[in-house]
């Protein structure tokens, strides 16, 4: 199967479709019947992106909001079965490794380890310290020094002066260099605050992954994209939700998908 046959059929349904933009960032996009998959895409990564985007398409005849609402399995497999939602997320993590994260949650605990390294050593002159607890000694000493700046970010510059020419910088990787009488425990205190916002940072960033991938919509997509990458694979990760969609796919529910799947796809 070939991308040009696919965008062919695509076109004939009154679709427009581009192979020459970036795809906004992304491998593929799919808004009021146009579909955009990036230029960047490997030859291979073509068809199945061409048809993730077309159960968007198939998706949004269905429950025309369902770019703001994000879907709902009630419209795309008439059924509220929460099982659905399980089995999709399983054939998501196969279609696509992104979902998992394992990145994200990789530099995550690197970043707990750092926290939990300079804690170490503040604990060494302080034995008493605790993250959840103010650290008195500490905002004592940093009311008097530039270092407190280094609280809100990991590199300043200070610029003092009439003429502007007293020109100071500060990082977070320099402190003992630009503080030299700063005590150990309290550089170490500067970088574990720094980690623990990189750590919600990445929190925050799994999160929005994980809402990203949990939508019905999304769910959908990947699903009938797994199809058309394993059918039995898929199949057997979401036996189900499988055999709910192929009954209303025989029923002609989807629409344009059966044609998609019979003529083209041979599925």
């Amino acid at each position: 199967m070939e991308a040009k046959e696919l965008i062919k059929y695509f076109k004939s349904l009154g679709l427009e479709v581009h192979t020459t933009t970036k795809a906004r960032g992304h491998h593929g996009f799919f808004l009021k019947n146009r579909i955009d998959i990036s230029k960047n895409l490997p030859e291979y990564r073509k068809v199945p992106t061409l048809i993730h985007e077309f159960a968007h398409y198939i998706h949004s005849t269905l429950e025309p909001d369902m770019a703001k609402t994000g879907g709902s399995f009630e419209v795309l497999f008439k059924s509220s079965n929460s099982i659905i939602q399980t089995e999709l997320l399983k054939v998501t993590n196969f279609v696509d490794d992104n979902s998992l994260c394992r990145k994200l949650e990789q530099h995550k605990k690197i970043i707990k380890e750092k926290i939990k390294e300079q804690e170490n050593i503040i604990k060494k002159d302080y034995p008493k310290f605790m993250r959840s607890k103010r650290f008195k000694e500490f905002e004592k000493y940093i009311k008097k020094s530039d270092a407190k700046y280094l609280l809100k970010y990991d590199r300043i510059k200070l610029i003092r002066g009439f003429w502007k020419k007293d020109v100071k910088i500060y990082t977070i990787d320099t402190i003992e260099k630009d503080f030299i009488d700063m005590p150990k425990a309290f550089a170490a205190y500067i970088r574990l605050r720094s980690y623990q916002k990189k750590q919600a940072r990445t929190s925050a960033r799994i999160n929005r992954s994980k809402k990203y991938y949990s939508k019905p919509t999304e769910l959908f997509a990947r699903f009938v994209e797994g199809i058309f990458i394993d059918k039995d694979y898929t199949a057997s990760l979401a036996p189900e939700t499988s055999k709910i969609f192929f009954k209303l796919l025989e029923e002609g529910y989807y629409k344009e998908l059966s044609t998609l799947y019979r003529t083209y796809l041979h599925i």
